[in-house]
């Protein structure tokens, strides 16, 4: 675990662990109904890994609701949605029910995944400062190398903007 100098170097900065062009770290990690999803399964596929804080929370129902209306179109591109977030496999699924949504929700209890992606870090809000999920997305190749990211980004337009960027790869 990082100690707190180091925590005070993510301050207000980047995704400073991954870069594109990297191959996206593996996981293994339970979805909402316990059932394991590993990334090496989805080899051959497209990836869109999306972290976020809290089931429930506006901002992150706001982005479920958003890749739950764009999801036929990920799904003609090839590609597969998966979120992450730190809440237990039933808030997950009482989540997942709510929103309707048809992707997996997978639980990250430690948010190790989150630092080794890192989308857990340093963080603050009115002086006090914190260590938390900092809304991220990752948009991975059928080869499993990362080909973008969006670091601490706005909810507005985001689905929109990974769908534009998903299709200009399969155009390239």
């Amino acid at each position: 675990m990082h100690n707190r100098f180091s925590l005070s170097l993510f301050s207000n900065l980047a995704n400073t662990v991954l870069a594109v062009g990297k191959r996206a770290p593996a996981f293994t990690l339970p979805n909402a109904h316990h059932e394991r999803t590993r990334l090496t399964d989805l080899r051959g596929r497209w990836v869109v890994l999306y972290f976020y804080a809290k089931d429930k929370s506006h901002g992150c129902a706001t982005q479920a609701r958003d890749f739950r209306d764009a999801q036929p179109q990920f799904d003609n591109k090839g590609a597969v949605i998966l979120g992450v977030g730190p809440c237990c496999s039933e808030s997950h699924a009482r989540f997942s029910k709510e929103e309707k949504l048809r992707f997996d929700l997978l639980v990250d209890r430690d948010s190790r995944l989150a630092i080794r992606y890192g989308a857990c870090r340093e963080k603050g809000r009115s002086g006090f400062r914190y260590y938390g999920i900092v809304r991220s997305t990752f948009l991975i190749d059928p080869s499993g190398r990362i080909v973008h990211i969006w670091d601490n980004l706005r909810v507005n337009g985001h689905v929109a903007r990974v769908l534009k960027r998903l299709s200009e790869e399969l155009d390239s």
